[in-house]
Parts: C-alpha cells; sequence; structure tokens
C-alpha cells in the first residue's frame, strides 16, 4: 500500500477533524505578544487544543475542521523562526480538546536542567524508517545491538511501547536525568535510541545523553507519531496504542483513535 493510499484511509472522508501536534525548540522573546496572535488566530478559526510557548520555542496540539487548521499553520510559517514547521496529522470523527489554551511556561516540556538547550544545538537524530530498519535486522547498520530507551511517563508506556523497550516508570519528565545517570553503564556497548510521543521529550533527552558521554546515542525524529506515519502503519516493534494527551486517549499504528 502506497504511502498516499494509507492516509486516504484515515482522511477527512470519514473523519472530518485534522489534529496536528508539532514542536520547535528555537529562541522566542516575544512571549505575549506572540500568545495574543496566536490565540486570536486559533479562536476565529474554531479550533480547539494547546499551544505552549516558552523562551525555548513551541509546543502545540491543535484540531479543528482542515481549511482551519491548515489556515492557522500557514499563518504561523509565516513567521520565519517557524518556517517549515513539521506537523504531524491524524483525524477524528470530533474534536477530541474541549477548549483552546496558548500558556506562556518557562519550559515546554519541564527537565529543570537549563544547561539543556536544544535550540543551541540538536543531538544526533535517526529517522523513523532507518529504525524500522534496525528494529528488523536487530541491530543497527554498523552491527551495535540497539537498547530502544522510553521517555514517557510510565501510565503512557502502559498503553502501548516498542517491544523490549526500556522503561524507569518515569513519573514526570524531570526525573529523567537522574535515572539516566543511574543507569548509564547498561548502554555501554549499544546504540541507544530515545523515543516519545511527538519527539519533544526524546530531544531533550538525547542532549542528556550525549552529556553523559553515551555517544551511540540519538533521538526518534518525529516520536513515535512520526514513526507510524512513515512506516505506513507498520510500525515494526510497536505493541499496543501511543497514548494522547485527548480524549481520543490512545492511537493505534494506523493513527485511528
Amino acid at each position: 500500500m502506497s504511502r498516499q493510499t494509507a492516509l486516504s484511509t484515515i482522511g477527512p472522508v470519514s473523519s472530518p477533524i485534522l489534529n496536528i501536534a508539532t514542536y520547535r525548540f528555537v529562541p522566542l522573546d516575544d512571549l505575549p505578544t506572540l500568545r495574543q496572535h496566536l490565540f486570536g488566530l486559533a479562536e476565529t478559526l474554531g479550533l480547539k487544543g494547546t499551544v505552549l510557548l516558552a523562551e525555548e520555542g513551541i509546543n502545540l496540539c491543535l484540531a479543528g475542521p482542515e481549511p482551519g487548521v491548515r489556515t492557522w499553520l500557514a499563518e504561523v510559517r509565516r513567521d520565519a523562526r517557524f518556517a517549515d514547521l513539521p506537523a504531524k496529522e491524524s483525524w477524528s470523527a470530533s474534536l477530541p480538546f474541549q477548549r483552546l489554551k496558548v500558556k506562556i511556561k518557562r519550559e515546554l516540556i519541564r527537565m529543570n536542567m537549563p544547561t539543556v538547550r536544544p535550540a543551541a544545538g540538536r543531538a544526533p537524530a535517526v529517522a523513523a524508517t532507518t529504525l524500522a530498519r534496525w528494529i528488523e535486522q536487530g541491530h543497527d547498520d554498523t552491527g551495535r545491538l540497539i537498547k530502544l530507551l522510553d521517555t514517557r511517563n510510565g501510565f503512557e508506556v502502559d498503553e502501548g511501547a516498542f517491544a523490549g523497550a526500556v522503561d524507569w516508570r518515569l513519573h514526570k519528565f524531570s526525573d529523567f536525568p537522574a535515572a539516566l545517570a543511574a543507569h548509564r553503564a547498561e548502554f555501554d556497548g549499544h546504540t541507544v535510541v530515545s523515543y516519545c510521543t511527538g519527539g519533544i521529550r526524546c530531544e531533550k533527552a538525547a542532549l542528556v545523553m550525549q552529556d553523559l558521554g553515551l555517544d551511540h546515542s540519538y533521538q526518534l525524529e518525529g516520536g513515535i507519531l512520526k514513526y507510524f506515519e512513515d512506516t505506513q502503519g507498520r510500525a515494526p516493534g510497536w505493541q499496543g496504542k501511543c497514548f494522547v494527551f485527548d480524549e481520543r486517549v490512545g492511537l493505534d499504528t494506523a493513527l485511528h483513535g
């Protein structure tokens, strides 16, 4: 099945609501003005969901009729800081959010490590299709064994995860650095790939892994949702659903709620 055909099975014909999830680490210094602009535009277009703004960037999950979502996203991309902002898409029969919220926060995703600054430079990333190949062949392209590291909270992992992934039953993401430091030696000799729902947590996690000297470590580009999309729902190694923070609760590998 081609990617176009696969995506059409979950498209707007039977599911009129377009859901988007995206983020970008980029320095922002006009947060109140930006918040007012993004909220006003989303409200006018009838969108629901959450947009988080911080000095380190933007993180969002929004939903609404397709024309409104695409208009909002196009307007955001007119800002040079968000040009070519990627968006992971899924469809639903109804709005999975009750309200529209645009918030200013200290961190997009709280880690309590001010020295971890993704906007200053990203850790290495592995594409979804490459990880799928590694999982199927049992090692990376150099022959190193792989360890998948789940950076999500325990209740999210319970909904679904990669088979055999490391799961520290985190209660909150800020627990990750201490857990990694305690288990650092377990990753020696392996290629480590951190992953999360949409990429934002595993991007920060990968920087911490690099700081601890895990040279053969990566983040999964775009997270689980991108993995489902780019593998056309095949998702080698995945078991269960992907937990999402809206009324759908979990998405299967075809991005159905």
